[in-house]
C-alpha cells in the first residue's frame, strides 16, 4: 500500500485532489492521498499563488525525508511559474525555447534532477513525480465545454467556450500569453470569476475520465501515479 502527497499551488487544485483524484487513486490501491498547498499555508489570507522554487523545494524535501515510504508529486500551473531571480523554477526559462511538446518535459525533468541532487544518489527517483499543468488548471476545463458551462450554471456560455476549445488541438495547448491564457479567457466571459468555487464545480461535472481522454499530458501523469499504487 502506498501513500501520496500532492503539492499544489492553490485551493482549486487542493479541492481537485481531495474531491476527485483521491477516490480514483484509492480505488487503484493507494493507502492515502492528500494535498498540501506549497509555501506558507498557515497564512490563510495569502493561500494560493505559486511560490518561488526555493520555498517549494523545502516543502518537498521535508516530506520526502520525513516519510521515507511515501511518494510526492506536484500539481502547479506552467503559466506564471517564476523563471528569473532567486525563486526561479528549474527548467522554466529553458522551456521558453521549446515547442509546446517539450515545455512540460523541460520543467519536470529539471525539477526531478534538482530533487535528486538534493536527496543524493541513493534516492529512489520514483518517489518524486513532478507535474506541471499545461498551461493552467483552467485549461483542463475546456475538455467538455457543455459540462463546463453546466457545472458553473452558465449553459449559455457553452458556444463561447467551445469556440476557444476548437482553436486548439487539445485544451492543454490553450496558450500562456498574458492576454490569452485560459483563466484570462474565462474572466473575459465571466467578470469576477471565482476560481476555487467555479473551477471545482466545473471539474466535478466534467469528471476525471473526460479530463484524461482530452488532455494527454494530464493523462500521462495520472498513468504514472496509478503505476505507483500497486
Amino acid at each position: 500500500m502506498s501513500r501520496l502527497l500532492v503539492h499544489v499551488e492553490g485551493e482549486t487544485e487542493e479541492t481537485f485532489v481531495n474531491e476527485v483524484l483521491r477516490n480514483h487513486l484509492l480505488s487503484k490501491g493507494f493507502q492515502s492521498v492528500s494535498a498540501r498547498i506549497v509555501g506558507n499555508a498557515r497564512l490563510r489570507h495569502r493561500r494560493g499563488g505559486i511560490r518561488g522554487w526555493d520555498s517549494v523545494r523545502k516543502d518537498i524535501l521535508r516530506h520526502l525525508r520525513g516519510d521515507t515510504g511515501a511518494y510526492s508529486t506536484t500539481m502547479v500551473d506552467y503559466y506564471a511559474l517564476p523563471r528569473t531571480g532567486a525563486g526561479a523554477w528549474p527548467g522554466r526559462a529553458v522551456a521558453l525555447t521549446k515547442p509546446f511538446e517539450g515545455k512540460a518535459e523541460a520543467v519536470e525533468g529539471a525539477l526531478a534532477a534538482d530533487i535528486q541532487s538534493e536527496m543524493g544518489q541513493s534516492f529512489d527517483a520514483r518517489r518524486f513525480i513532478p507535474f506541471v499543468v499545461m498551461h493552467e488548471f483552467e485549461g483542463l476545463l475546456f475538455s467538455d465545454c457543455k459540462a463546463f458551462s453546466k457545472g458553473i450554471a452558465k449553459p449559455e456560455l457553452e458556444p463561447a467556450f467551445q469556440e476557444i476549445r476548437d482553436a486548439f488541438e487539445n485544451p492543454e495547448e490553450i496558450n500562456d500569453s498574458p492576454l490569452a491564457h485560459p483563466s484570462k479567457r474565462i474572466e473575459d466571459l465571466i467578470p469576477h470569476y471565482e476560481k476555487p468555487l467555479l473551477g471545482t464545480l466545473a471539474v466535478l461535472e466534467i469528471g476525471l475520465a473526460t479530463l484524461r481522454s482530452d488532455c494527454p499530458h494530464f493523462a500521462q501523469w495520472l498513468k504514472k501515479l496509478e503505476r505507483l499504487a500497486v
